[in-house]
């Protein structure tokens, strides 16, 4: 029943609304917590008016209602005594559950719809409710089911990741990417800007990020093994007017972007345009291939300097709560062999360069924190201690997330076996290239972010879950589009709370 769900959003194409499914299922993606069925319908039609304030939301219908249906609706502040009126109301004595308050009421009659909620966002959530029970086919007028939906999420953290630096995408498809999130109702984008093959975000202090570290002479073509390498330039970043105009967009969406700016590893990109801050000075080029470099950052003083200038920047432009920091497969190899980095661990009483790991993640962190932020990193940010306030993101299996929780640090779950949207989906055979794995549909909806093995006081850490897109063999729109699809609509029943409601 899952699966058809999503088969229905997807393919159904009806002259009548999409609500009248035959067998009576609904095709709304995430499924609400509750709804009832009841007898008539609304028609939508150049007369309905919308009654609501002039914010985004009341626009944003308009808009959409317009571009696919033709229809120019009036907005007004009071209905009078029209006959068919989309009533959005903020209700702030509706009562949620959720921290957020992201929960809404959606009621269709005869005569009206009423979208009711206690904050803006969740009035958006009910939009988006509503625009999906619209036929994929205009008629005029549009018949709705007459129903009751009352609705809220489960989890805060309901989020999609996208690598840009393997691959870069233009700020369009930034765009319609987030429209996706909105769609289904997630509320997090997780932006990974930084990596060894190209730094993507434009810093002013540092102009060789990107002159030098946005672009590489060369890619792999074809699967890894099969070392094949071309020699083309590839690259592009986005300015810091991009991001600005993306983050904007987003909240309009109620999406938080969350950047990841990448370090101690997966930095070659970075040092190819500054190679003062590694342990050997260099030369360095940016990674043509994939996997991962022996050369990182060194955690010296001036490379505290050079990554809080960065972060500065960085956190001027996105005002999440969170920064993501990476944290991940970073080597310990030149750091064994550097004189700067052993006299550090000396003085630090630092017994291993896991430990060295630690002190460089906690140095950001106290930063980042001095600021108002919190960090979030893969979960190898639990090597060598955890820093006093991060969050991790468990992505090598689950293990990490409960041991984070188990200390009282906040998670979000997102283990490979399950989130990794750059696996494969169906038989490889009738698939396009990408990095291994196999993760059908089916699996995705079986996920449940809650560790079982955590007590009630620990499962309170568990912020949610995020599926990931990585791009080393994702090198167009469209095959984001296919990696992501229709997993992306499955993860956002599992983190909504109702992928077992049947």
């Amino acid at each position: 029943m899952k699966l058809k769900r999503i088969l229905i959003f997807i393919v159904l194409v009806s002259s009548q609304a999409m609500g009248q499914v035959s067998d009576g299922v609904l095709p709304l993606i995430p499924k609400p917590k509750t709804l009832q069925i009841k007898q008539g319908e609304f028609l939508l039609s150049d007369s309905t008016i919308i009654v609501g304030n002039n914010s985004f939301e009341t626009n944003y219908l308009k808009t959409w209602i317009k571009a696919y249906y033709g229809f120019e609706l009036a907005i007004s502040n009071v209905a009078n005594n029209a006959k068919s009126v989309i009533m959005l109301v903020q209700n702030n004595e509706i009562d949620s559950a959720n921290p957020l308050n992201e929960n809404y009421e959606l009621s269709i009659n005869p005569n009206n719809i009423i979208i009711s909620a206690p904050s803006q966002g969740g009035i958006f959530y009910g939009i988006q409710t509503l625009l999906q029970l619209l036929p994929i086919k205009p008629s005029k007028p549009i018949a709705l089911p007459c129903l009751y939906i009352n609705d809220e999420p489960l989890y805060s953290w309901r989020g999609m990741h996208l690598d840009v630096c393997r691959h870069f995408f233009p700020k369009d498809y930034i765009k319609r990417y987030i429209d996706y999130l909105a769609m289904y109702k997630m509320n997090t984008f997780h932006w990974h800007l930084t990596e060894d093959q190209g730094w993507r975000i434009e810093i002013k202090k540092y102009p060789k990020l990107t002159s030098v570290g946005a672009w590489r002479s060369g890619s792999m073509v074809g699967h890894y093994s099969e070392n094949t390498i071309d020699s083309l330039t590839y690259g592009g970043y986005y300015t810091q007017a991009d991001i600005k105009e993306i983050v904007s967009y987003a909240q309009d969406r109620h999406i938080t972007v969350v950047p990841e700016i990448e370090f101690p590893g997966h930095s070659l990109a970075a040092l190819a345009a500054y190679p003062e801050y590694s342990c050997q000075g260099g030369p360095f080029e940016v990674a043509k291939t994939w996997g991962v470099f022996e050369d990182v950052y060194c955690p010296k003083e001036q490379t505290f300097v050079f990554l809080e200038n960065i972060l500065s920047e960085v956190m001027a432009l996105f005002p999440s709560t969170y920064i993501h920091i990476g944290g991940d497969e970073c080597p310990k190899t030149r750091w064994k062999n550097c004189k700067n980095c052993q006299a550090l661990m000396l003085s630090q009483g630092l017994k291993d360069e896991h430990q060295l790991q630690s002190y460089f993640i906690k140095r950001i962190e106290k930063f980042v924190n001095s600021k108002g932020r919190k960090i979030i990193g893969w979960d190898e940010i639990l090597e060598g201690g955890l820093a006093p306030n991060a969050a991790v993101m468990s992505w090598r299996g689950t293990q990490g997330g409960i041991d984070a929780a188990k200390q009282s640090h906040y998670v979000v779950m997102s283990p490979g076996s399950h989130c990794y949207f750059d696996h494969y989906q169906g038989n490889p055979k009738n698939e396009p290239i990408a990095i291994g794995g196999y993760t059908p549909i089916e699996k995705v909806y079986s996920y449940k972010p809650t560790p079982e093995d955590l007590l009630p006081i620990e499962a309170k850490f568990i912020l949610g879950a995020q599926g990931n897109v990585w791009t080393e063999y994702i090198n167009e729109p469209k095959n984001v589009d296919y990696m992501a699809m229709p997993r992306m609509a499955a993860l956002s029943e599992v983190v909504w709370g109702t992928a077992d409601i049947l």
